[in-house]
């Protein structure tokens, strides 16, 4: 165990390099940053790389007494081995989008003073007082391992089945078998309801409660390296929209017996679990949603009968959306919950409700709740859909208590002993603090300082008074500028946000000559749940709002040039590049549509019969939606007029995607061809969604510049 310490600011890069290498080599400026605190009443502990361009995460611990950072655990000093993580380790880390190796996640008991983590899947726990490792007698690929409250053992998920371990002893089994896995997150909880664990301690640390995955009925799916065609497809339980779903059951071991009692409620009903918890004086209580997800439910549970109670249930003719910490249980046994409140401001309110009583102000948009007394709830919140503040709104309404201010985006976490607050400001860099006994305690940061500098213009656009961010070059240039889109554009995200490391690919574009234009629209989040709804059966006017954004900026900026347009997206935003290709021929020249959903039937349940409905029962959203349709052709795609050139486009996918399966692009390509509408494929052997390879990360930035000039010369 040392002591360290680092300047705040991060590193400069190392000389003689480009902005597409450094942005690769960082992992997109990830490394060397704090992240993933955990705040005790004497210290916060928290993972951070050695370097900006180092891949390997250790543990820190920060002093709240002396502000002192010390080094727990090295990962490089425990031989961590990434190549040789288990199957369900290696998923879990792609559904989290985690890029970075050595310990990429941890849990502690209630004091924090013990900490179980899995190193090349092999079970570590840490004495934090002492500073003493030990790699536990567990002759098994461990995955989540998470300390009982008073850490005296480490329940852990391998094989399928949940483990317990005494700190020091024999590991037991607890739950196996079934023709089911036990203790892990299901494929939709991880990817779109934000739920990462499938087992949860009880408060004396006796029993579990534990989720069941079968997925023998979800339909199978086979992802192939073509690159590599002696090994073996890779069978993936993949729920489409329309199809079956996993059955997804709780179940309340006890530990030293192993008894086991099945939690009931109507699963048909009620078939996604959003959350667990299982709080000191209080029964388990679990989060569920229909599978509409217009009714949340939140139930408890007899512990000895295994029945449920609905403690508290809210409907939305839309959906009900997911916030984290969005279910909260006060001491005296009262319930925080968020809520869309329709009828509170112009387009709807996002807010904490008491028993299903909202109290917090209507102007007051709700992303997160960080924590709940009888006082106040600590959340994170804006009035400004561009920024994000930590606040406190007394329980039952009153004047909210803003705790971070200036245009920022602002995360947090909440503990016993004090309150981290990170910042990532519109200008300068991210910074991280601890707030505690009216004192701030900078954490270091070791992070590189980017090669681009970005210089956003916040602007609001078109009657919908849509948040747009511009972006120009740095140094001037001669004549109209070429015009990039730079979308996400998609439900659930936002790309405008007043932090300008959020741009830092954007500016870099935009210093090789173009204006890039960031425009979020109909869907996103920040504006309230009218504005949320408006995309609701119909994806496709996601592209409206893009081109009236483009249109009313051409009409006040003689700087762009509106005859040379381009698109490029990923994911979401990979549709919607699409989208305006084959849509809006008139108004874009090229697209760069990288991993594109291109089928909407194609993508999972829980994302798109939240927006889109049951195919069964919408099948006319599904078609307006997709780009092609079931029998592989392009859908309402507009020819160009007589003698204008189509719109070049560039698609580029991962062949190990296992969240938008290459099979999109796949198929849109074969549409395209059959319609005779020219575009470049180019397929990433061995890529995921994240595309985290340097090389590749690299070079797609290089070749989409080289795209965008051969189509915008």
């Amino acid at each position: 165990m040392t002591d360290q310490t680092s300047p705040l600011g991060g590193a400069p890069p190392t000389g003689g390099e480009t902005f597409p290498r450094q942005h690769a080599r960082t992992r997109r400026f990830t490394l060397g940053r704090a992240r993933s605190f955990t705040v005790g009443r004497e210290h916060v502990l928290f993972l951070r790389s050695p370097s900006g361009d180092d891949p390997v995460t250790d543990l820190w611990r920060l002093d709240l007494d002396s502000g002192t950072e010390t080094l727990l655990v090295s990962a490089r000093e425990l031989v961590a081995d990434d190549e040789d993580l288990p199957a369900e380790e290696r998923r879990r880390r792609e559904r989290t989008r985690e890029q970075a190796g050595g310990i990429v996640a941890y849990a502690t008991d209630r004091d924090v003073a013990v900490v179980a983590f899995a190193l090349g899947g092999r079970l570590h726990t840490l004495d934090v007082a002492s500073g003493e490792v030990v790699a536990e007698d567990v002759d098994a690929a461990v995955v989540d391992p998470r300390p009982s409250p008073d850490g005296s053992r480490v329940a852990y998920v391998a094989d399928g089945g949940v483990h317990v371990v005494p700190r020091g002893g024999q590991p037991s089994t607890i739950v196996t078998g079934e023709g089911a896995t036990w203790g892990l997150a299901d494929f939709i909880a991880a990817e779109e309801l934000q739920r990462t664990r499938g087992f949860w301690w009880s408060p004396d640390g006796t029993a579990l409660v534990v989720a069941r995955v079968d997925d023998d009925a979800v339909e199978r799916w086979w992802i192939s390296d073509p690159a590599q065609p002696s090994r073996a497809p890779v069978e993936h339980r993949y729920p489409a929209a329309g199809r079956t779903n996993p059955d997804v059951r709780l179940a309340l071991v006890e530990v030293d017996e192993r008894r086991r009692r099945d939690l009931r409620w109507d699963t048909d009903e009620l078939p996604y679990v959003v959350d667990v918890c299982w709080e000191e004086g209080a029964p388990p209580t679990a989060v569920l949603l229909d599978r509409s997800q217009r009714r949340r439910v939140v139930v408890t549970f007899d512990e000895q009968a295994g029945a449920s109670t609905v403690v508290d249930e809210h409907v939305d003719p839309s959906w009900v959306d997911v916030v984290p910490g969005g279910v909260r249980r006060l001491a005296d046994g009262r319930l925080v919950t968020v809520v869309d409140a329709h009828d509170l401001g112009a387009g709807g309110t996002r807010t904490v409700a008491l028993d299903g009583t909202p109290f917090g102000p209507a102007d007051v948009q709700v992303h997160e709740v960080l924590a709940a007394d009888e006082v106040a709830v600590t959340v994170v919140a804006c009035t400004d859909p561009t920024e994000r503040h930590l606040a406190r709104i007394p329980v039952g309404g009153g004047e909210v208590t803003w705790l971070t201010e200036g245009p920022a985006v602002h995360a947090g976490v909440v503990g016993p002993g004090a309150t981290v607050v990170a910042r990532s400001p519109l200008d300068g860099p991210p910074s991280t603090v601890v707030r505690v006994d009216g004192r701030e305690l900078a954490v270091a940061d070791h992070g590189e300082q980017p090669l681009v500098t970005p210089a956003p213009q916040l602007l609001e656009l078109g009657e919908r008074h849509l948040r747009a961010a511009l972006l120009l070059p740095s140094t001037p240039h001669d004549g109209p500028l070429p015009v990039l889109l730079d979308p996400y554009g998609g439900p659930h995200a936002q790309r405008v946000l007043a932090a300008g490391r959020a741009y830092l690919t954007s500016q870099w574009f935009a210093d090789q000559g173009y204006a890039v234009l960031v425009v979020d629209g109909r869907g996103t989040p920040g504006r309230g749940p009218a504005f949320e709804r408006e995309v609701a059966g119909r994806f496709d006017v996601t592209l409206d709002d893009q081109v009236d954004a483009l249109q009313d900026l051409l009409a006040r900026d003689d700087r762009l040039d509106g005859g040379r347009v381009a698109i490029r997206g990923w994911s979401f935003g990979g549709y919607l590049a699409a989208l305006a290709a084959l849509r809006r021929p008139d108004v874009f020249r090229a697209a760069i549509v990288g991993a594109p959903v291109t089928d909407w039937l194609l993508y999972d349940t829980a994302y798109t019969e939240r927006y889109l409905g049951h195919p069964d029962d919408e099948p006319d959203a599904y078609r307006r939606s997709s780009l092609i349709d079931a029998d592989g052709r392009l859908v309402d795609a507009v020819p160009p007029t007589p003698g204008q050139r189509p719109p070049g486009m560039l698609l580029v996918h991962g062949l190990a995607d296992d969240n938008v399966v290459a099979a999109h692009a796949l198929r849109l390509s074969s549409a395209l061809l059959a319609a005779g509408r020219p575009h470049e494929f180019l397929p990433l052997s061995g890529v995921t969604h994240m595309t985290p390879q340097e090389v590749v990360a690299e070079n797609l930035l290089k070749l989409q510049l080289d795209f965008l000039a051969r189509h915008l010369a």
